[in-house]
C-alpha cells in the first residue's frame, strides 16, 4: 500500500469515525408550558422533554419570579419511565413571570443549560 493510498484511507476513517458536532448535545424538544406561553392556571408540574436520555445525578430544573427568588418545590427529576423527561413540582403561583432555568447531563456527557419565561395571568 502507498503512502497515499494510506493517508487516504485516514482520511476517511476519520469522517467516518469522527463525533458528529450534531449528535454532540441533548437539546429541549418540548416543554409544559411552552416557552413564552400565557397561562391562567398554574399546572402541578413543569415539565421538559429532551432528545436523549438524561443522567438523573446531574440534571436540574427550577423555577424563578421576577424578583429572583425560586418557587418551585425543589423536588426537580427525571422521569424513571420515561428517562428523557425532567420536571419539577410548582404551588399555585401569582400573576407575573417567571423563569425555568434547567442544566442537563445527557448520557453522550455534555451539558446543556438554558431558560426560558412563562406568563401567568389572573383569570377574568
Amino acid at each position: 500500500m502507498t503512502h497515499r493510498m494510506t493517508a487516504a484511507l485516514a482520511l476517511v476513517a476519520s469522517l467516518l469515525f469522527a463525533p458528529d458536532p450534531t449528535w454532540a448535545h441533548a437539546y429541549l424538544t418540548r416543554s409544559s408550558p411552552a416557552r413564552r406561553a400565557t397561562l391562567t392556571t398554574t399546572p402541578p408540574r413543569i415539565q421538559l422533554w429532551f432528545n436523549e436520555r438524561l443522567e438523573p445525578g446531574f440534571s436540574r430544573i427550577s423555577v424563578w419570579d421576577a424578583k429572583g427568588a425560586q418557587v418551585d418545590l425543589r423536588d426537580g427529576r427525571t422521569e424513571p419511565d420515561d428517562p428523557v423527561q425532567l420536571s419539577v413540582g410548582i404551588p399555585a403561583l401569582a400573576p407575573g413571570t417567571y423563569t425555568i432555568r434547567f442544566r442537563v447531563l445527557s448520557v453522550d456527557g455534555h451539558v446543556v443549560e438554558s431558560q426560558f419565561p412563562f406568563t401567568v395571568r389572573p383569570t377574568r
